[in-house]
Order: C-alpha cells, then sequence, then structure tokens
C-alpha cells in the first residue's frame, strides 16, 4: 500500500482487509513508528508490524550481536555475530524486505535518562523492548502529555515471564471496539406497549448478543412499519430479548423484519506508567490462575527494583539472588493497592530463568504486542488495559530440582533456552522427529520457533519433515515472513525449508509436496508415523485437518460457512449460491462426463449397452451434456441467455405459483413472512449491466465463463469429446470466475430484495477466505510452548494429566462401538471421547450400538472422508445397517483399515452436533489386508 497515493494493493493485503477495513489500512500506511531493542521479543514486534503495512518503522539499538541472540533472532546470522555487528543494523536488510510499501531505518544512538526526546514527535507510536523501568517511565510521560499524545507500549521479556503495557493517552477513541461485521437478527415478535416499551423478541431463540446502552436499527419490519430505518436503544431482558422503549403510539406488529447492531465509537481512558505501577488495571488470560497477573506484577517490578540496586539480571541458578528477589517482591507487593499473596515459587522460577529466553513466548506476546499498535495506529478494536502479563512457569516448575550445571551456559545459540529448560531438554528437543502438515502462515511461525528451539537437529538423528502441496501466491507474503516476492510460484513447503536452514543450519528439515489424503497412504503410512515423536497440523480447512490421523501414539498439536437455503435471506447465502453454481457447471459435471469416458471406451458400446437397458452411472447426465453442446459462439451466447430466465425468471414465478404472497400456514401465519423472502422475476434488460456482465462481458473470457452451465470448454476428438474442468480460482481477476459469481449473487440478490454486498465481501465468502493477519497468527504459534510440556510428561521428568489414546477391540461382534467414557483425572469428571480400533468380525455388518454412561449419547453420522455412511434422518439410510463395509466404501484390496468420523446429538436442541471418538474400523479380525 502506497502512503502517497493511498491504493490498497489487495493482491497483498486482502487477507488483512478483511480484518482491518480499508479505512484502518490507510491509517497505518501514513504512521511512523519507533522500536527500541532488537532481542528476540522486538524482532517479533518488527516482523509483525512490517507485514501489516505501517508507513515507517525505525529499529533502535545500541547492543552488540552475541551467539547467545542466535537462539532467540531470527533474522540475525553467525556472520552478524563473527563481525559483532549492531543488532538493529544487522537485522535491517531482512526486516526491509518484508514489505516493500515500508520504509525501514536504524538508529544507535545513545537511549537513557539524559537523552532529549524531541526525537519522538515524528511518531506515532513508541515501543520499548529491553529497557529499563525507569527509561520506561520517561519516555511514557512524554508519550503521554505531548498533543496529541504519542501511543506507547512497554515489553519485557524476562525467562519465563513476560509483560505488556499499554497508554493510548487520556482520551483514545475506538471506532468499532468489536471489529465484528453487524449481522442481521429476524425478529419473531415485537410488543406494543400499554403505555410502556415494547419487547423485541428474536426468531427461533437466537441469541442477539447485545448489552444495555447499545442500540439496533430496524429494516423490513410489517405492521411497525414506522421503526423501518430508525435506530432504537436497547435494555436486555435476557439473551434473546430486549425492550426499545415506548412503541404504544406504532401500529402493531404483523410480521417480519430483522434488526443490525449499530456500532458505536467510544472512548478509553488510559493513566501513565507511573500511575499504574500501584493500583494496576491488568487482564487475566488464564481464569485457571486469577491472581497470577498480579502475582508476576508483583515480582516484575522486584526485578526491575533488582536491576536498578545490582546493575545485573539474578545469577542463574544463585540461590541468594533468589530469596533476595523474594524479599524485594514483599516489600513491592506491600506497596500496591491492588495485590495478590506473592508466589514465591513463581520469583524464584523467574530469578533462575531472567537471563533466558524462551522463543514461544516471545512469539506470543510479540504477537499480542504488535496487535495492540495496530490497535493505537488504526483505533479499530478495543485496546488492551493497561497490562498484560504471562508466564510459563509450568514449563521449568519441574525442573529446580536439577542441578546448577544443567542450566549453565555453554556457549552456543542455545544458552539463552537451557537457563529456562536446561540441557536435558535440549538434547530431547533436539532428538524429536516431527511431521508437520501445511506451510502457510501458521507452518512458517512454527517452522521459526522449531529452528529456535532446535528441534530435530541432523548431529541427533532428529527431523522436521513438513508437506504442502500449495504453491506460494502474493497474498501470502503478507502474513507467511519466510517467503518474499523472488518465491512467487515456487513450492511453499521447500522454499520454507530452505528458509528454516538458515536460521538454524544444525537442522534436519525433509520438504515434501504432498497431500496428506487417501491417496497418499501409501507414503504416509503406520510405519512413516510409527518413527515421529511429534504431529503438527498447521492446515487452513476443516476438512484436512478431520483427515489427519488419530490412531498414532504420536502426540498431535493443532495450531488450529453460509448455510445456503432454498429460501435465502441474507446476502451469504446468494453468494454461496452463485459459488454452487459455479461449482456444479465448471467443474463437477466436467468431470463427472470425463470420469464417464475413461470407463467406458467408446460411444458405440454406450449406446449398445444402453439398448439392452443397461443401467450406467452418471450415463444420463453425460447425455445431457451431449444435447446441449455449443458448437459455435453463438450457442454459448443462447445457453446463457436460456439459463439466465431459468435462475432468475421462471424459478421466481414457479415459486410464487406454487406459494402465492397470501398464502397461509396451517396455523393462520403467512407463509412469506420473514425469514423467508418472496421473490421478484427479473426481466433480462441488455441495459442493465450487471446482467451484462453476468451474461455477456463474461462470455468474452477466454475460459467462456458465463450464466451457462454446460459452456466449459468443449474440445472434440477423434474418439469422444472432453471437456476441461476449471478450478474456482478467486485471486485472477482476469479469469472471469469472480466475476460470473458476483453477477449471479447480485443478481439472486435482487430477485430477493436482499442489499447486494460489494467485489470484496463477495470475494471473502466466495473464496472462503479466512481473515487472516500476522499478529494473531504469531500469538498463537507461540502456544508450542505445550511441546516442553510434552517432552517433560514423555521422559518422566513432570507428571502432568495426559489425554491418552484407548484402543480397543471389541472381538467377535461386528459392532462399531459409540461409547463415553467418564474419567476422573482427581479434579472433576469429564467426558472424554476416546479413539477406538474395531475389529471385524462374523457377520458383515455395520451395527450401531450406543453405550449411555451417564451421559445418554445417539450417533446422528457416521461419515468416511467426505462420505456419509450412515444418517438416521436420511432416506433408505435404515437400509444400509444390512451392508457390508466393502459394499458402502469399496476399499481397494490392499486397504487395511478405515477411519470414520462419528457425530452425536447435541445436548440443546438448535446446538451443533458434537464430535465423537473416531473409529478405525479393520476389514479383518487380524488387521490384514482383505480378500477381493
Amino acid at each position: 500500500m502506497s502512503a502517497d497515493s493511498m491504493e490498497i494493493d489487495d493482491s497483498l493485503y486482502s487477507r488483512q482487509r478483511y480484518v482491518l477495513g480499508d479505512s484502518a489500512m490507510q491509517q497505518m500506511a501514513q504512521s511512523s513508528v519507533f522500536l527500541s531493542g532488537m532481542g528476540g521479543l522486538g524482532v517479533e514486534i518488527a516482523k509483525n508490524i512490517v507485514l501489516a503495512g505501517v508507513k515507517v518503522l525505525t529499529l533502535h539499538d545500541t547492543k552488540q550481536c552475541e551467539t547467545w541472540d542466535l537462539g532467540s533472532n531470527f533474522f540475525l546470522r553467525q556472520d552478524d555475530v563473527l563481525t559483532q555487528r549492531n543488532r538493529a543494523l544487522a537485522v535491517h536488510p531482512r526486516v526491509a524486505e518484508l514489505n516493500p510499501y515500508v520504509h525501514v531505518d536504524t538508529s544507535s544512538s545513545s537511549l537513557d535518562l539524559s537523552t532529549d526526546l524531541s526525537f519522538l514527535k515524528r511518531y506515532q507510536c513508541v515501543i520499548l523492548t529491553e529497557t529499563r523501568l525507569s527509561l520506561q517511565k520517561k519516555i511514557n510521560d512524554f508519550c503521554h502529555f505531548h498533543q496529541p499524545p504519542i501511543r506507547f507500549i512497554g515489553c519485557d521479556a524476562y525467562g519465563i515471564c513476560v509483560r505488556v503495557f499499554c497508554d493510548f493517552g487520556d482520551q483514545f477513541e475506538v471506532s468499532d471496539p468489536t471489529g465484528e461485521e453487524a449481522k442481521e437478527m429476524f425478529i419473531q415478535n415485537i410488543t406494543q406497549g400499554n403505555p410502556g416499551p415494547g419487547v423485541v423478541t428474536c426468531m427461533d431463540s437466537r441469541t442477539h448478543g447485545l448489552q444495555t446502552g447499545q442500540s439496533v436499527l430496524f429494516r423490513e419490519v410489517n405492521g411497525m412499519d414506522s421503526l423501518n430505518g430508525t435506530a432504537r436503544q436497547v435494555t436486555v431482558l435476557s439473551p434473546y430479548s430486549f425492550t426499545i422503549g415506548d412503541t404504544s403510539c406504532l401500529q402493531p406488529y404483523a410480521h417480519g423484519g430483522f434488526f443490525l447492531l449499530v456500532k458505536t465509537p467510544r472512548t478509553y481512558s488510559f493513566e501513565t506508567m507511573e500511575q499504574q505501577l500501584s493500583e494496576p488495571q491488568v487482564l487475566t488470560p488464564d481464569f485457571s490462575k486469577p491472581e497470577a497477573p498480579l502475582q508476576i506484577h508483583a515480582a516484575m517490578l522486584a526485578l526491575d527494583a533488582f536491576q536498578e540496586q545490582h546493575n545485573r539480571l539474578p545469577n542463574i541458578g544463585c540461590c541468594q539472588d533468589a530469596e533476595v528477589l523474594v524479599k524485594l517482591t514483599e516489600e513491592v507487593n506491600l506497596t500496591l493497592t491492588t495485590r495478590a499473596p506473592v508466589n514465591s515459587e513463581l520469583v524464584r522460577c523467574l530469578s533462575r530463568t531472567a537471563q533466558g529466553s524462551l522463543p514461544p513466548l516471545a512469539a506470543a506476546v510479540g504477537g499480542i504486542a504488535s496487535q495492540e499498535v495496530l490497535k493505537a495506529l488504526t483505533g479499530k478494536f478495543a485496546p488492551l488495559q493497561q497490562w498484560f502479563y504471562l508466564d510459563a512457569i509450568e514449563v521449568v516448575k519441574p525442573l529446580q530440582s536439577l542441578s546448577a550445571e544443567e542450566f549453565s551456559p555453554r556457549g552456543d545459540r542455545y544458552d539463552g533456552l537451557r537457563v529456562c529448560i536446561g540441557e536435558t531438554m535440549c538434547l530431547e528437543l533436539h532428538k524429536l522427529r516431527v511431521f508437520m502438515v501445511g506451510c502457510g502462515a501458521i507452518g512458517c511461525e512454527m517452522l521459526k520457533n522449531f529452528a529456535l528451539l532446535g528441534v530435530g537437529l541432523a548431529k541427533s538423528s532428529g527431523e522436521v519433515c513438513v508437506t504442502d502441496p500449495d504453491l506460494i501466491e502474493k497474498s501470502n507474503l503478507n502474513r507467511q515472513f519466510l517467503f518474499r516476492s523472488q518465491h512467487i510460484q515456487k513450492p511453499k513447503s521447500t522454499t520454507a525449508a530452505v528458509a528454516t536452514l538458515e536460521i538454524n543450519p544444525e537442522m534436519q528439515v525433509d520438504a515434501h509436496l504432498n497431500k496428506v489424503c487417501p491417496a497418499t497412504e501409501g507414503v504416509y503410512n503406520d510405519l512413516f508415523y510409527s518413527r515421529l515423536h511429534l504431529v503438527v497440523t498447521a492446515l487452513d480447512n476443516v476438512e484436512a485437518r478431520r483427515y489427519m490421523p488419530v490412531f498414532l501414539n504420536v502426540h498431535i498439536f493443532e495450531i488450529p460457512f453460509c448455510t445456503l437455503k432454498s429460501f435465502p435471506a441474507v446476502i451469504e447465502h446468494t453468494i454461496q449460491w452463485a459459488r454452487d453454481k459455479f461449482e456444479s457447471a465448471f467443474a463437477h459435471k466436467p468431470t463427472i462426463y470425463n470420469m464417464f469416458w475413461q470407463t467406458h471406451s467408446s460411444a458405440e458400446a454406450v449406446l449398445q449397452r444402453m439398448q439392452q437397458r443397461e443401467t450406467l452411472e452418471g450415463a444420463f447426465q453425460v447425455v445431457k451434456l451431449l444435447s446441449r453442446r455449443p458448437s459455435q459462439w453463438e450457442h454459448c451466447i443462447i445457453l446463457a441467455r436460456l439459463k439466465f430466465d431459468k435462475y432468475f425468471k421462471r424459478k421466481a414465478l414457479q415459486l410464487l405459483h406454487s406459494f402465492p404472497l397470501d398464502t397461509r400456514l396451517k396455523d393462520g401465519s403467512l407463509f412469506w413472512q420473514s425469514p423467508k423472502r418472496p421473490p421478484s422475476p427479473i426481466e433480462f434488460d441488455l441495459k442493465d449491466s450487471l446482467q451484462l456482465e453476468g451474461t455477456i462481458d463474461t462470455l468474452l473470457t477466454p475460459d467462456c465463463v458465463c450464466v451457462c452451465v454446460c459452456v466449459c470448454v468443449c474440445v472434440c476428438t477423434t474418439e469422444r469429446l472432453r471437456m476441461s474442468p476449471r478450478m474456482f480460482e478467486k485471486d485472477d481477476d482476469l479469469n472471469g470466475h469472480m466475476d460470473f459469481v458476483a453477477a449471479a449473487s447480485s443478481l439472486r440478490a435482487r430477485m430477493y430484495s436482499i442489499e447486494v454486498a460489494d467485489r470484496l465481501k463477495t470475494k471473502r465468502i466466495a473464496g472462503k477466505i479466512i481473515p487472516a493477519i500476522a499478529t494473531a497468527t504469531a500469538a498463537v504459534a507461540g502456544l508450542v510452548r505445550q511441546l516442553l510440556t510434552v517432552l517433560q510428561v514423555n521422559y518422566g521428568i513432570y507428571p502432568t494429566i495426559v489425554l491418552t489414546v484407548f484402543q480397543v477391540n471389541y472381538g467377535i461382534e461386528p459392532t462399531i462401538v459409540l461409547t463415553v467414557f467418564q474419567v476422573n483425572y482427581g479434579i472433576e469428571p469429564t467426558i472424554v471421547l476416546t479413539v477406538f480400533q474395531v475389529n471385524y468380525g462374523i457377520e458383515p455388518t455395520i451395527v450401531l450400538t450406543v453405550f449411555q454412561v451417564n451421559y445418554g449419547v445417539e450417533p446422528t453420522m457416521v461419515v468416511h472422508g467426505v462420505k456419509m455412511l450412515y444418517v438416521p434422518v436420511m432416506p433408505g439410510h435404515n437400509k444400509r445397517l444390512k451392508l457390508t463395509m466393502q459394499k458402502l466404501i469399496k476399499p481397494s484390496v490392499d486397504r487395511r483399515y478405515v477411519d470414520l468420523t462419528v457425530s452425536f446429538a447435541p445436548e440443546s436442541d438448535g446446538d451443533e452436533d458434537l464430535p465423537g471418538p473416531p473409529v478405525r474400523y479393520y476389514f479383518s479380525p487380524d488387521g490384514d489386508a482383505h480378500s477381493a
């Protein structure tokens, strides 16, 4: 995005635009940021805000590169250490190349209590890391009282504890505190006060999510027509109802209508750091440890005092320093107006690890701090008020009994990590064999964390294997920081592998280009998984995550769409309808056509078999396509014109004929009332630009994309016709795909009197684009610190709760067992949905048996991949209980088993089905391949 022209580069920023919006993006592109401290935390923040797209970022640091830094700063290299380069100068070129729209400069000037701070006036936000508290307070005061205020963020990471402090001034206005898109909520009823406030009830007991004092806008209300287009302040009565003031003077409510939340700006007031020290306003990130934020606040203030007194951090493993810090914490705690009991164990762990660093913790807090930078610059989303604390005491607490030698530096890149987790744990990380599926935004962050942790080193026989079939696109560069513009159209996995080795050359990284799916089960088989310690799923879709095998003695980490209706009520329905029409016309039907001719040798043979009254699967569809095959360009236009009438005129007329506008249901209520909208037939009009976009203009593209069902490119060969399926590609503006979907969706929306969406929103929904931003990705990927806890469990260092995998062989009875175990871990009874292995027995029948153990559950679905094997409510599915698994699944001869997904009925009506225990079904009792 160019700050001068204010044009947003959608090919780069498309995912982020959906998060922030254009106005916030443009504000950010005009902002300058000062960032001090290029350690592990500082470089995380630098990476994130450059990817986000500020105008100017100044990197400040006075320190030289050391070997220690290589374990926390992923943009430093061994040569930087050997030449003792300034850290800001060393990382500058690698930070700058992340985004060509951001000007990145450096400063190595002294910054202390005697520095003239007037140079900060040209910045809109100042971020300090690795800065003494006394200097933070001075700079914060300068920023707070400057007019206009300079947004201030202070960040610190000491071993197992991190903190973020925000001060955005006395009056900080936020235009959109939630950032959520206003949703249309349909109305069941509005009472008429007599006199008094009217009560609005949501349809189908939907929760409105409102708060008292907010305002809603009414539309399409029948009866109380005067409400339409007006905003009313609400008083919440229940999750499903609220009052809107006096309605006694309005006409009685008849039916229909919906309301939208009216976005109202909110002003936040911040205090200076000095004011906040004794009475801190803290966020509680972990409600299982409600006192932790205040305990860490006192401990880290004591650590600040220790540094002022001794001009150093506590020595590694020094018991005397630890006790001094405990005493200081007790003294500091007494000065706090808001306080919690001192946690001596936490303080001692902080003392021992203060000189060290946990890269995943830095990644998590770096992502959080970066998000606050974006909030500060854009006025979008509610800001953090005012302290955020996080600790990883669970990782290091069990290590306190180990000798001091375990944590002593050894002069390598892992010294900072070793201070926190010890040499034994570092060696276990080096030996890990990891398989990561997916190399997108989270995958890149995970690889970076693995590199800093020293996971999978070649010298220790460890390995990180990563697979991803995708190629790099320009839109990836906004979040997937291992990729650069020169990598576009190159494989993600191999490119990321090379970049990871640049961070840590000691790693062993094996890159694959495969999907993990039934087609690659020969590669990713039981033998492959048996070699692994860990599987990481860094996937961007539910289907792929559901496939990932769970029947393994391997830990799996998961670093984890509009309903299409016959009666569309909101724009999402029409967009999904248009997308489905595209898939059906240009992908699904051509694929079926081609598969048919791969099975049958010639048209003559097919005709002969049909004359003999044989049933050929797919034959009807093929004949239908052939009969409508266009032989010249004019035929395409004729077909498109006929399809226009079918979709946007005749369908509406048929529906109105079946259900006239005055149709009433058995209870006397109108059929056509909210959320059902009656259609209005659309007459074809060449003067209508929207109709032209969907029929004529897009017909002129090379791919023949139009509103015609069968105008995929057909190529006649000497033997048979071939069709060329077109896979939907949202990011190519020249292929006509989005033109088709946008036009078809808009026409259907017009037909049902639904407000049309702009192209950007249509692209997001049709392309199933998940709004994404680098700050959130980095923060989530920091959860890899849980890996350290897993290692402690595996190697007997620390006892913790582990949900193990149960292997259940049911024996002779050929039954899929769906059962619920109640397991008491000493905390509270919990439902644990376990994993089953079920062997095929004597009778080849699927029998669904439900054991009701304290919690009665019923299966609602059994699925293999994308195929529904058994759904009780589906017509004919009860007959499937008598079919063999071979007939239902038709496995290959060498297939030993299949993995099934099971769902249960929800506890309450309206809730989603509950995911049940995965089931592994073996085709023979001994697990060998079945006979054909």
